[in-house]
C-alpha cells in the first residue's frame, strides 16, 4: 500500500490477504458478463437514439430538431446515473457489492425489454416521449450502480499485484454490448430491410434483453462477495454515511477520477453514437456502413482494452492513462478527417482506430478508481466519480450535434475529442499523488 492521503485512509483489515486466483477469474467472468448486459442495453439505446427513435419517438420536419430531441433523451440517462451512483453506491458500501449488483442487473434487463414493447408517437402520441424518457430515467439509475460495482467486486477479489489485469476484464463488457447491441441492429437491417425495420424490426433487438437477462442472472448469482467487505463486516467497520464521507473527504479523488474516465466513455459516445448520427444525415452514409464500424471497432477495441490492461499491470495506470490521453488526442482530428472523405475504407478505419486509442485509458480506469478510495466507501466514491463522468459524457452527441447544425462541419466532434482526451491526459498527472495503492506496478 502506498501513503494515505487525505480523505481516503484505508481501514480495511484485509490489507495483506492470500487470494485464490481461481476465485478471483470466476469472479471477474461473473463481472464482465454483467457488464456485456448492461452495455448492451445502454449500447441499444444510443444507437436506437442516432437511427430510429428521432422518427419514432420526435416528430419533426427539421431532421436536426428530431435529432437532438433524441440525443437529449439519451443525455437524461446519463443525468440519472449520478443519482444511482449516491443510491448504489451508498447501498453497496453498506450491504454489500453482490446484492446490490443484482438489483442494477434486472432493472436495467427488464427497462430495455419495456422501451422494445413501447408505442410510438403516431401510435399514442406524446405519451410516447414522455414514457420512453422516464423508462431512459429508471434504466440510468440503474446502471449508475452497475459498472462500479462490477468493477470493484473484480478488484477486491484479485491480487493487488494482478488488479490492473482483472479490472480490465469488466470493461470488455462495453465492445461486447456494442457487438451485441449493433450487431443486433445490423442483422435485423439484413434481414428485414430499411423499412421494416424502422417500423418494427428496431424492436426485436430490445425485448432480447430479457431472455439475457436470465441467462446474466444466472451467472451472477454465483458471484462470490468481497472478501475486503465482508471483513468489514465482521469488524464492523463499515460506514455508516458513505456519501458524507466521500464528498467531505475525497472531492479531489472525484474531481480528477472523472477527468480520468471522460475519454473512455464521451469519446467512445462520440466516435459511435454522434459518427452514426454525422455519417447517415450529413454525409448521406448508408446506416449500414456506420453499423459495421461500430462491430469492426468494438471486436478490435476487445484487443486493445486486453492490452492496455497489461500494460497497466506493468508501468502503472496512471501512466497508461497519461499516455492514452496523448496518443487520442494526436488521432482526434485524423479520425475525423477520414470520416468525413466518405470513402468507405476510411471511415470504418477512422471509427476502429478511433475507438481502439481511447480505449487505452479506459482499459484502467477501473483500477485507476479504485485505488482512489478507501474499501468502506469505495462503492460510493467510484459510483460518484464515473457517473458524474458519465453526465457530461451523456451531452456529447447532443453538444457535437448542436455544432454541427451550426455550421454543418465535423470540426466540432474533432475538437471535442481533442478537449477530452487533454483532460483526460493531464488527469494521469494527478492520479498517483491522490491513489491509496499502487494501481498494479509491481513489477
Amino acid at each position: 500500500m502506498a501513503s494515505t492521503v487525505s480523505g481516503a485512509t484505508d481501514a480495511s483489515p484485509t490489507a495483506v490477504r492470500v487470494v485464490d486466483e481461481s476465485v478471483t477469474k470466476k469472479v471477474a467472468l461473473a463481472a464482465l458478463v454483467g457488464t456485456a448486459l448492461e452495455w448492451y442495453d445502454f449500447f441499444l439505446f444510443t444507437t436506437a437514439a442516432a437511427l430510429v427513435f428521432n422518427a419514432q419517438f420526435f416528430v419533426s420536419q427539421d431532421p436536426f430538431v428530431a435529432a437532438m430531441g433524441s440525443f437529449a433523451t439519451l443525455a437524461v440517462g446519463f443525468v440519472a446515473r449520478p443519482i444511482g451512483g449516491f443510491v448504489f453506491g451508498a447501498l453497496g458500501d453498506k450491504v454489500g457489492r453482490k446484492k446490490i449488483l443484482m438489483v442494477t442487473i434486472v432493472g436495467i434487463g427488464i427497462v430495455t425489454g419495456l422501451i422494445g414493447l413501447l408505442p410510438n408517437y403516431m401510435t399514442i402520441g406524446l405519451a410516447a416521449p414522455i414514457l420512453l424518457v422516464a423508462l431512459r430515467i429508471v434504466q440510468g439509475l440503474a446502471v449508475g450502480g452497475e459498472w462500479s460495482g462490477a468493477v470493484i467486486i473484480a478488484v477486491e477479489n484479485a491480487p493487488v499485484e494482478k488488479r490492473a489485469r482483472y479490472a480490465a476484464l469488466p470493461q470488455i463488457g462495453s465492445p461486447i454490448g456494442t457487438i451485441l447491441s449493433s450487431g443486433g441492429f445490423f442483422g435485423m437491417l439484413f434481414l428485414v430491410g430499411q423499412s421494416n425495420f424502422d417500423a418494427w424490426g428496431w424492436r426485436i433487438p430490445f425485448i432480447a434483453a430479457i431472455p439475457l437477462l436470465a441467462i446474466s442472472l444466472w451467472i451472477r448469482s454465483r458471484l462470490s462477495e468481497s472478501p475486503e467487505f465482508e471483513a468489514l463486516m465482521e469488524s464492523g467497520e463499515t460506514e455508516h454515511a458513505p456519501i458524507r464521507g466521500v464528498l467531505k473527504n475525497s472531492w479531489r479523488q472525484i474531481l480528477v477520477g472523472m477527468c480520468s474516465a471522460l475519454l473512455g466513455i464521451g469519446g467512445f459516445y462520440l466516435i459511435t453514437s454522434f459518427v452514426v448520427f454525422y455519417g447517415t444525415k450529413v454525409l448521406k452514409l448508408p446506416s449500414e456502413l456506420l453499423l459495421l464500424g461500430t462491430l469492426l471497432a468494438a471486436a478490435l477495441e476487445i484487443g486493445a482494452l486486453i492490452w492496455a490492461g497489461r500494460m497497466g499491470e506493468k508501468f502503472g495506470a496512471s501512466k497508461v492513462i497519461l499516455w492514452g490521453g496523448v496518443a487520442s488526442a494526436i488521432i482526434a482530428i485524423p479520425v475525423f478527417l477520414a470520416i468525413d472523405s466518405r470513402n468507405p475504407v476510411l471511415v470504418v478505419l477512422g471509427m476502429v482506430i478511433g475507438v481502439a486509442v481511447l480505449s487505452i485509458p479506459y482499459a484502467v480506469s477501473g483500477t485507476a478508481l479504485t485505488a482512489l478510495f478507501a474499501t468502506k466507501v469505495r462503492y460510493t466514491g467510484v459510483a460518484i466519480t464515473s457517473n458524474t463522468a458519465g453526465v457530461i459524457s451523456g451531452f456529447v452527441p447532443l453538444i457535437a450535434t448542436a455544432l454541427v447544425a451550426a455550421n454543418n462541419s465535423f470540426w466540432p466532434g474533432a475538437i471535442i475529442l481533442l478537449v477530452v482526451s487533454v483532460l483526460t491526459a493531464l488527469s494521469g498527472l494527478f492520479l498517483p499523488a491522490l491513489s491509496i495503492e499502487e494501481e498494479g506496478m509491481k513489477h
